[in-house]
């Protein structure tokens, strides 16, 4: 299965590619904005589903980690990479700028949901500090939520929820 991109709300639609051949044009119209809009079959315009790339692999590719976002009835898992300094993480809409977009349909995560800053100390060991954006349904960690101004150390296999979604931090063996 390939996704196509839709170019008005960026809604993401999935497709067979094994019915159709390399260069031929094809016609969609977007569920959700009702734009309709072609694509011609190629590499260029066609994404993999997250479940046909290698997650583990891209995991250790990531030297500041990552977060892994746990499938549920409103999305496919995704793979966020992390940088240094903060990095903001939400629901992924069109015009809105962050860090880590999260391709969901989960009304209840906010667009700048919570800010995961990562930094190294003077050993050169990775910390990873997690906080609330402020957002509307809030940020839990291991169940507890986070208050407007707690900003709290979290480790590798943290889980952290965001609206109605599962992350999972995966840090750095360095």
């Amino acid at each position: 299965m390939k996704r196509v991109l839709c170019p008005k709300c960026d809604h993401y639609m999935t497709f067979d590619e094994t019915k159709y051949v390399e260069g031929q044009s094809l016609v969609f119209v977007c569920e959700h904005c009702k734009k309709q809009f072609s694509i011609r079959i190629g590499k260029s315009k066609l994404r993999a589903t997250q479940k046909e790339e290698n997650p583990e692999e891209l995991v250790k590719q990531n030297t500041l980690g990552c977060l892994i976002v746990v499938e549920n009835v409103f999305g496919f898992k995704q793979i966020l990479s992390l940088h240094e300094g903060d990095n903001v993480i939400g629901r992924r809409c069109k015009g809105t700028d962050i860090d880590a977009p999260i391709e969901t349909s989960d009304m209840s995560m906010d667009r700048r949901h919570c800010i995961i800053n990562v930094k190294r100390d003077k050993q050169g060991k990775i910390i990873y500090t997690l906080r609330d954006n402020p957002s509307v349904t809030g940020t839990f960690l291991m169940n507890e939520i986070l208050g407007d101004r707690d900003r709290v150390c979290i480790e590798d296999g943290a889980v952290i929820t965001i609206g109605a979604t599962s992350l999972i931090l995966r840090a750095t063996e360095k």
